[in-house]
């Protein structure tokens, strides 16, 4: 079963694409690499059940079992040990890539209080997306009821784009949010 935002992508988005003389090659028209979820615990060394709750909360967000990062070194002032965890992160691609970003579109973004548009400039300058969402409950799968702790998270969206403007032009078609206000 192909996911619907991969159709849309295939079937609206390149000809869109190639039409705006972005690209003329068809191997040449920006795709999704990767979308990384990143979510940090400072507070793994003082509470070992707020791993796990992380682990099981961003597991069901992304469906697949994110990988623990640990500690490269030892920081007194933080009471982080060498090889202490300190976060979780996920990678995803292909299918499973495609339907997190329409549930992200579709059902997340909406469900924030005054959500106004995502900021046009989180860019990085090589045409990857970067969104910090401050909770974990604008997913419709998270329980209101099982969860201990609200917790932030990080998403980049990785594409094939060489530029900032090129990846702006490529997400909107996608149906990325983004705000609607004049640059100058």
């Amino acid at each position: 079963m192909v996911q619907r935002l991969k159709s849309i992508y295939l079937n609206n988005v390149i000809p869109k694409l190639r039409q705006e003389n972005i690209s003329t090659n068809i191997h040449q028209v920006p795709y999704l690499k990767k979308i990384v979820i990143n979510c940090g615990i400072g507070e793994a060394s003082q509470n070992a059940k707020s791993l796990e709750y992380t682990l099981r909360d961003i597991s069901i967000i992304a469906g697949q079992r994110p990988l623990v990062t640990r500690a490269k070194k030892a920081i007194a002032s933080f009471q982080i040990r060498k090889k202490m965890p300190v976060g979780v992160s996920v990678t995803l691609r292909g299918e499973a890539m495609y339907a997190f970003l329409d549930r992200l579109i579709h059902l997340a973004l909406p469900r924030i209080r005054d959500f106004q548009g995502l900021n046009r400039k989180s860019f990085d300058g090589h045409g990857n997306f970067h969104i910090g969402l401050k909770e974990q409950l604008m997913f419709p799968e998270i329980d209101y009821d099982k969860i201990d702790k609200l917790r932030g998270m990080d998403i980049s969206i990785v594409t094939s784009c060489k530029n900032d403007a090129e990846a702006l032009r490529f997400l909107t078609f996608l149906g990325m949010p983004f705000q609607n206000y004049l640059e100058k």
